[in-house]
């Protein structure tokens, strides 16, 4: 199965999962609202997310965040990792750090 929890190192299928859950019910949408609003033919998709199954594809994962008034990233909750003994809990700050280093470095547009 594509995308299965084996698929994932970094990504918590289960915490993202229950995110997601919760962001839905924290603003009041069913999964019968979500699938339509994502134009899925069914609702299965939406409870293996709910379920820790399977993750969504970035364009579902883009829609979501619009619906829940999100960036993207905040839906995606990460593993613990060890590496030489530090463990590096949140993968997502390090991005959003990198990304705000971009765009106030001016000379990155050049590169464009």
């Amino acid at each position: 199965m594509i995308g299965s929890k084996n698929s994932y190192l970094n990504i918590d299928l289960d915490k993202t999962g229950n995110y997601l859950k919760k962001m839905a019910h924290r603003n009041g949408y069913s999964v019968k609202e979500i699938q339509k609003y994502l134009h899925l033919s069914c609702p299965q998709p939406v409870y293996r997310w709910f379920n820790g199954q399977t993750l969504p594809t970035v364009d579902h994962l883009y829609l979501l965040s619009q619906m829940f008034q999100v960036h993207m990233n905040d839906l995606l909750k990460t593993k613990a990792i060890q590496q030489d003994g530090i463990y590096v809990a949140n993968i997502k700050k390090c991005l959003n750090n990198y990304q705000e280093n971009i765009k106030t470095n001016k000379n990155f547009n050049d590169f464009l």
